[in-house]
């Protein structure tokens, strides 16, 4: 009789112990992957900031009645598809984030473009308004590069957690999949070729 209730016993202790390694690690992952959906956000927050200066940009370039159009229909419509991209914070994949980097690559040439063209503008160049939109965008790819950053640091963490063994075994049984990181779209490893000739 002794040595059944040992058992017992034996036997509860470790299934306690495989319900608290399996309530802390599930607590643990919800965490870590709620760090990074937060971090997503404060990304998509950034490039929304950025989106908005464009919208004010456009519009002041717009007031140079001799401005090129094509430039600026070029800023307008990949701002419309770079907005058009939307994410799931929660499931993360890598094509989501290649379709949304190549999205907002194009925005980023457009603008580009745009500010490049305006050197042929004196009048606007000169434009207290545009001057300081320009220095606001500056410090928006500053902040957009800080929180792609982030966003890759809190990745990792839950990463880690869920593929290190043995809470990959029930990253797996209770559906905790792999986020992806933020990655440069393809070729931006290479200097751009830059053209300064205004004639």
């Amino acid at each position: 009789m002794k040595k059944g209730i040992i058992a017992l016993i034996a036997l509860g202790v470790i299934i306690f112990g495989l319900y608290q390694w399996g309530v802390g690690f599930n607590n643990t992952a919800i965490a870590l992957k709620e760090t990074s959906t937060k971090t997503w956000a404060n990304v998509e927050s950034s490039y929304q900031r950025r989106n908005d200066l464009i919208g004010n940009l456009v519009k002041t370039v717009q007031g140079a009645a001799d401005f090129e159009r094509g430039t600026l229909t070029d800023v307008i419509e990949a701002r419309a598809k770079a907005t058009s991209v939307s994410i799931d914070p929660t499931n993360i994949t890598p094509e989501q984030l290649a379709q949304f980097n190549q999205a907002q690559s194009g925005l980023s040439g457009a603008l580009s473009k745009l500010l490049v063209t305006v050197e042929r503008y004196p009048d606007l160049k000169a434009n207290q308004n545009f001057l300081e939109l320009q220095s606001q965008l500056e410090g928006t790819e500053n902040r957009i590069n800080v929180a792609r950053d982030r966003f890759n640091g809190t990745v990792e963490p839950y990463n880690l957690h869920i593929k290190t063994f043995p809470n990959s075994v029930l990253a797996g049984f209770l559906d905790f999949d792999e986020l992806a990181y933020f990655k440069s779209e393809a070729g931006s490893e290479q200097a751009p070729d830059v053209n300064f000739d205004f004639e």
